[in-house]
């Protein structure tokens, strides 16, 4: 950053280090209110480490020390605030303090902005953008969640195969501060439809006298309004793209979507399927930043699941109380076989939901996949199974026991491989999140079934 901060930091320090001094140093300035120390604090900081330090402030000193920035650098360090803050930022301003900043964000931003506040709030803001801002928006907002059409910028740079490459840069000279990006320009017919595209480097090396027909490549890679923004996400990674094209149904060209934009898509995405294989409800904003009570609601939800469906287990186990009642050894071994199985078809459930997110394992070839996870946990079953064998033997002293305990733990593996890559493909085809329902059908299987043959191998081996 600067040395204002940096001094104090050893020459190695990491960025991160960097950005909890300038919070640290920013939070002791306004204990003391010395509002001028923490302005001059902030004054050489980057916008996205300014954002981070008002992260890491105490809720009522988040406000104050935004009202430290200049007008051009509240803008610019807002659009880089968790949607949490932001919310909280707005019930704070006054309201020209709101509109001035949510007027100048650019589109994209604005409308993801947007998707955060509470529907009364968002109607008034709209009614008074400026009416391009306004217009802008609502065309953004007009879309589904989730997809291109949501997510682009219409600030972007078109240019018409007639132009030279003379008139082309000085039309990029003349653009350049309103748009996202000028590295790549789209070129665009009379109806507006994309018919070309072409890079900053390619017109900068052509002849002034050049028409842009000449130096554009007429094989666009581009999406529709309507591709869900996780596939716009693996064009942009497949392709090396700086930004890819949006076009309408037909094929009129309303938008871009940039790398940035990208980042932040599988950040939340990845995000949401953590939460979700965690049977945590993802809401979109800071985890952490969230009220506590709403935590709690979005986490009881398959906690209450479980809990019901687990009863099931107890069902069993009393169903079979009577062999436990004449071996009492058996009951010890109860955790661990479940316990084990549900492990093992976690891991089985975690690369084959992944898998699904990247496209590495395509739907349609499930009955491989299937094969190979279930051949994994007869080879992993195996491997247990007599490690288990020994280890209960060692405990107990009883053979049959421990044999039972083995063989149980060798069928569990499998069952719970077989559940952990079948299910994710039976909720896909279901139209379902596989990450978000295989866990905790994964874990009533296994629990269930993996009791039922542990105590049904005990009866034939122990010949109770």
């Amino acid at each position: 950053m600067t040395q204002d901060y940096n001094a104090n930091l050893p020459q190695t320090a990491s960025r991160e280090e960097l950005r909890h001094l300038v919070q640290m140093q920013l939070q002791a300035l306004l204990e003391q209110q010395n509002f001028q120390g923490a302005k001059a604090l902030l004054v050489p900081v980057q916008p996205v480490d300014i954002a981070e330090a008002i992260e890491g402030l105490p809720e009522a000193m988040q406000a104050i020390a935004f009202r430290l920035l200049s007008k051009d650098e509240a803008i610019e360090v807002y659009e880089y605030l968790d949607p949490v803050v932001q919310q909280k930022l707005i019930e704070e301003f006054k309201h020209q303090d709101v509109l001035d900043i949510v007027d100048k964000m650019s589109p994209d931003d604005r409308a993801r902005l947007f998707d955060e506040l509470p529907a009364k709030i968002v109607r008034r803001l709209l009614t008074q953008l400026s009416p391009e801002e306004r217009q802008a928006t609502s065309l953004l907002l007009g879309y589904k969640p989730n997809t291109a059409g949501r997510i682009m910028t219409p600030e972007y740079i078109s240019l018409k195969e007639g132009m030279t490459v003379a008139q082309a840069l000085e039309r990029i000279r003349s653009v350049a501060n309103v748009t996202e990006t000028i590295y790549y320009l789209y070129v665009t017919d009379a109806a507006r439809r994309l018919v070309g595209i072409l890079s900053l480097r390619d017109l900068v090396t052509a002849q002034p006298d050049q028409t842009i027909g000449e130096v554009m490549t007429r094989d666009v890679v581009y999406v529709y309004t309507e591709t869900d923004q996780e596939e716009v996400a693996r064009i942009i990674k497949d392709y090396d793209f700086l930004a890819v094209p949006v076009v309408d149904a037909e094929r009129r060209l309303v938008g871009i979507v940039t790398v940035d934009d990208v980042i932040d898509i599988l950040e939340q995405e990845t995000t949401e399927d953590i939460y979700t294989l965690g049977g945590v409800q993802s809401g979109g904003g800071n985890y952490f930043q969230t009220n506590l009570f709403t935590v709690a609601r979005k986490r009881v939800v398959w906690l209450f699941v479980l809990l019901i469906t687990n009863t099931a287990t107890a069902v069993v186990i009393q169903n079979q109380e009577e062999v436990l009642e004449q071996v009492v050894a058996l009951a010890a071994f109860i955790p661990l076989l479940i316990d084990t199985g549900g492990n093992v078809g976690a891991q089985s459930s975690t690369v084959v939901i992944r898998g699904l997110s990247t496209n590495e394992v395509q739907a349609n070839k499930f009955l491989g996949v299937i094969s190979r996870e279930t051949l994994a946990g007869v080879i992993l079953g195996v491997m247990l199974a007599i490690v288990v064998t020994v280890w209960a033997y060692f405990l107990q002293g009883n053979l049959s026991v421990a044999i039972a305990v083995g063989v149980s733990l060798f069928a569990i593996a499998i069952l719970a491989s077989f559940a952990g890559s079948a299910l994710p493909f039976l909720f896909r085809s279901l139209k379902l999140d596989p990450a978000l329902m295989s866990a905790p059908f994964i874990t009533t299987a296994v629990d269930v079934l993996g009791v039922l043959i542990y105590l049904w191998t005990a009866r034939l081996i122990l010949g109770l």
